[in-house]
This record gives C-alpha cells, structure tokens and sequence, in this order.
C-alpha cells in the first residue's frame, strides 16, 4: 500500500533566542496547510549576520532543542550544522530535498522576507523545488505585480509583538523574560548567563515580528 508522503513545514532562523512568537507561528503554518510536521532549522552561519553579535550555534540548537521537546510534530533539523559556513536557503533545501525524497516540503517566510525572494540565492530554482507558505499580519496588503505570490499559501498571524533582539537586551537589562520564552530556554538563559555582554542590538533577527515579524530568511538569502 502506498503511504502518503509526509508534508512539512521547513520554519529557518537564527532563534537567537527561540521564543513563544516561533512556536505559535509554527503552529498555526501546520494547523491551517494540515502539514504533518514542522522542521526549525536554526542557521549555523547566518552572512547577513556579524559572527561576533550571534549567540554560539550549539547554544542556539540546543535552546530550540528544549523549545520544542514536548511538541512531537515540531523536530529540529540540523542539516546547515552538518554543511557549517554561511548558511543559504539553496543549499539547505536542496540537501533535504536530496536526503528526503519522497517528501512534500514547504518554506515557511515571513510578509517581508515575502516580497524580497526574487532577489534570494538561485531563487528560480528554489522557488521550484518547494511549496510556499507567508506568515501575514492582519490587515496586510499584498503587492498585486508579483506572479510568483500566486504559488505562495497565506496564513495570517495573531498581532504578537515580540523580537528576540528585544528579548536580548530584555535579559542584558536584567529584565524578566518569563512566558516570552518557554520556561526551560529561560532557564538555560539564565544558566548559561546568555546575552549578558551585549550591547543592545542594532537589527531584528525574527521569522515572523509584528505578527511574529519577518522570517530572518529574508536576509540570508
């Protein structure tokens, strides 16, 4: 009997930190396209990012780790850990695309990360090999030029107004960051004294801020 391939939801970033907005964007991507799963994939090498102002990639993996521990349908994929270097959408879904036949992937972006895709790394080729999801605020006006939207699945977001460039400096401060983030990222945090030599930050690093604002994707095309 054939078995119906597996549908999932690739949601990338830095998640630097990961926090309650990533996790109710995911949710809401695989409850409304029915996806059986969503994979966060937290970039090794961000090269929109300067090296020295993201968190070591073993902390970020694993804080995604603890994230998503008690969500069965949510997985962490380490694929860019496994490539290292600058991390580009290209080659990590063409890498999962090689290592997974016989699944149906779709990127997860957010509205502004949206309108810029054309300009991405071998765009064409990407925009071919997977299905499209767009996280959207409420009230959000699509550009009506773009033909490739028309491939594009919309989900619109709750208005949740959280940053982890905001939770960085929230933490710095000395601020509390409790129900932001999952308790045991927190927890870690606060352990592993995360965040607390940095300056405040000078660029939002989300998937989706705003109505969990604007997939990092974006930039690391």
């Amino acid at each position: 009997m054939n078995r119906k391939p597996l549908s999932v939801g690739l949601f990338g970033g830095t998640f630097d930190p990961p926090h309650i907005g990533h996790l109710i964007a995911a949710e809401r991507v695989r409850d409304e396209l029915a996806l059986d799963e969503i994979w966060f994939i937290p970039s090794y090498r961000p090269p929109h990012k300067a090296e020295q102002g993201v968190s070591q990639a073993e902390d970020r993996l694993y804080m995604v780790e603890l994230a998503i521990a008690a969500i069965p349908y949510f997985k962490v994929s380490t694929v860019e850990f496994e490539r290292e270097g600058p991390s580009y959408t290209f080659d990590t879904v063409m890498a999962l695309k090689e290592r997974f036949p016989d699944y149906r992937f779709t990127f997860i972006v957010g509205e502004d990360a949206l309108i810029g895709l054309k300009h991405w790394h071998r765009f064409q080729e990407l925009y071919a090999a997977v299905d499209w999801a767009a996280l959207l605020r409420p009230g959000y006006t699509l550009p009506q030029d773009e033909s490739y939207l028309k491939k594009v699945r919309f989900v619109v977001m709750p208005l949740i107004d959280i940053a982890s460039s905001r939770l960085r400096e929230m933490v710095r401060l000395g601020s509390s960051i409790r129900f932001l983030v999952p308790e045991a990222v927190r927890r870690y945090i606060e352990e592993r004294g995360l965040y607390m030599d940095r300056t405040a930050d000078e660029e939002s690093d989300e998937p989706h801020s705003k109505a969990v604002r604007s997939q990092e994707e974006a930039n690391r095309s």
